[in-house]
């Protein structure tokens, strides 16, 4: 494996190719993907974006022909509709719920919300219209569903068989969760967690505990956490958390609690069992157990959002391989591209605005390829020098896939 400054070099007969120049244009190729273990088929996805079901009433206004509906609560983001931009529009983000979404009913007052805030030195609850006189950020973040990537997990764990589709970037606007805490004093003493608990309604007859979305995050988030009502320029919809959610930049999706309604800061972890149990790095065959890793940061992560195999094979030619690459709570450095399945790789550009560390770059790499087939894979860095991992963490639950190769794509040239 080799890493190579001047891709212009011939490769071997077959695959020889040149990169054009950084303003090189060409428009972007669709080939045919039989990346490793994809959830579903080529030919099946043209289908199933022309039959998709009715989404559910809670987001009944994204564009469904965008989406892969996996279940009333799971919407995926189709590989091909990730586009070349950096930020992903609000009817194309995917959606996962842990619980049902609540009435939307608690929109028709947005300013009414209320936020319990506990292990400062004053705590009392606060309106959303207190809120909002706090103080106020923006922020971009990449938003992913610690699952991404299980359904690359050749050993089919349970849980919802995502690819790359449970993830985007957006933008945030709300007050910085520091702010917050100086208006109540600042926290207590020996304080070690933000805690946050979403306001879903719970089933009746069962232990809260065992139900409840509350998730424990290390204190150090407190310089970046956000707690926000605004997405992408819009109030935030109940399928993303509205009226108010916790955002905890860098950190996988589930401990960015929607609908939240408390906030402690605490000195242990949360003893509910979507923490205790949940979201942990369980070894295969093993259960889960509290002394096991949470998921909490993402890693350095990238993959490839074109050419890909909806509308068949790739013309011969100049092409533009793109996709998307991001580093967690750490800024992307470079990216590399491979032909070759990682036998050599090339540096990508990586294009379009930079919206900080904690949002995701597009990268593009331009190359003529003569026919054949060609295993594409994208290879990140982060600024702390971590680079993305050939294979994935093997667990139970298929968490945390930052595989380049699981998310490579097969191409054909013709």
């Amino acid at each position: 494996m080799s890493t190579k400054k001047n891709p212009s070099a011939p490769l071997h007969a077959r695959r020889q190719w040149l990169t054009g120049t950084a303003s090189a244009l060409g428009a972007v190729g669709l080939g045919s993907w039989m990346g490793p273990a994809a959830a579903q088929t080529a030919a099946a996805a043209p289908a199933a974006a022309a039959a998709a079901k009715p989404l559910p009433a809670y987001a009944a206004w994204k564009n469904a022909a965008q989406l892969i509906q996996h279940s009333s609560s799971t919407l995926e983001t189709r590989r091909s509709a990730f586009g070349t931009s950096v930020i992903t529009p609000a009817s194309q983000l995917y959606v996962r719920n842990n619980l049902p979404a609540p009435d939307a009913a608690i929109l028709d007052d947005r300013d009414a919300w209320t936020l319990s805030v506990e292990g400062v030195k004053n705590p009392r609850s606060l309106r959303l219209a207190e809120l909002k006189t706090l103080g106020l950020e923006t922020v971009a973040t990449v938003i992913q569903c610690s699952g991404n990537g299980r359904g690359f997990f050749p050993s089919k764990p349970s849980g919802t068989p995502w690819t790359v589709g449970a993830a985007g970037c957006v933008l945030w606007s709300g007050v910085p969760l520091r702010n917050v805490v100086t208006a109540l004093g600042g926290l207590a003493d020996g304080m070690l967690y933000i805690t946050g608990t979403g306001g879903e309604k719970l089933p009746e007859g069962v232990d809260p505990a065992s139900v409840i979305v509350e998730r424990s995050v290390p204190i150090k988030a407190l310089e970046d956490a956000l707690l926000a009502w605004e997405m992408n320029g819009e109030p935030l919809s109940l399928a993303h958390g509205g009226p108010l959610r916790l955002i905890v930049p860098g950190y996988q999706g589930v401990n960015n609690i929607k609908y939240v309604k408390s906030l402690a800061f605490t000195a242990q972890e949360s003893k509910a069992r979507i923490m205790s149990h949940g979201y942990r790095m369980t070894p295969a065959g093993a259960k889960a157990a509290p002394d096991q890793p949470s998921v909490l940061e993402m890693g350095v992560k990238s993959w490839i959002n074109g050419p890909l195999p909806e509308t068949g094979p790739v013309k011969e030619g100049l092409v533009q391989i793109h996709g998307v690459a991001f580093g967690g709570t750490q800024a992307i450095k470079g990216v590399e591209v491979s032909v070759d399945g990682g036998k050599n790789w090339y540096p990508a550009r990586l294009v379009g605005p930079d919206l900080g560390r904690f949002a995701w770059r597009q990268f593009v790499l331009s190359v003529r390829l003569p026919a054949g087939s060609y295993t594409l894979a994208s290879r990140a860095t982060d600024a702390q020098g971590h680079v993305q991992a050939e294979l994935r963490e093997e667990n139970l639950s298929g968490y945390n896939n930052n595989s380049w190769r699981d998310h490579a794509v097969t191409i054909t040239v013709v």
